[in-house]
């Protein structure tokens, strides 16, 4: 395991946001949703690809509070451009199960 001071840990912008919109992603090349959420004022709408298709719809999403890392850059997944990266941890199988909190928080708000 690589130690990591506490000012690389807060250059990482884990923010919570609550999910806007999400369609189909037939493009991509495994299972995945194109997935828009919104971080707060400051930071605003951002769009994503999500390999979540395991354990959600997209009527489960609508609504649901997330953790996305902001400050990656954008990639292109399949010429959609990713602005930020859903987080998750895998279940038995290997399936994303997202992190979101288990109170209502204000989007944007950084995780410390």
């Amino acid at each position: 395991m690589k130690i990591i001071d506490y000012e690389q840990f807060e250059s990482v912008m884990l923010l919570v946001g609550t999910v806007v919109r999400v369609e189909p992603f037939p493009e991509a090349r495994k299972p995945a949703y194109k997935l828009w959420a919104d971080f707060g004022p400051t930071h605003g709408v951002k769009q994503t690809s999500a390999q979540i298709m395991a354990h959600y719809t997209p009527q489960d999403l609508i609504g649901k509070q997330i953790v996305g890392c902001l400050n990656l850059g954008v990639k292109k997944i399949a010429g959609f451009p990713s602005e930020f990266l859903c987080t998750g941890f895998p279940d038995s199988e290997g399936a994303v199960v997202l992190i979101s909190p288990d109170k209502h928080v204000p989007n944007g708000v950084k995780l410390f």
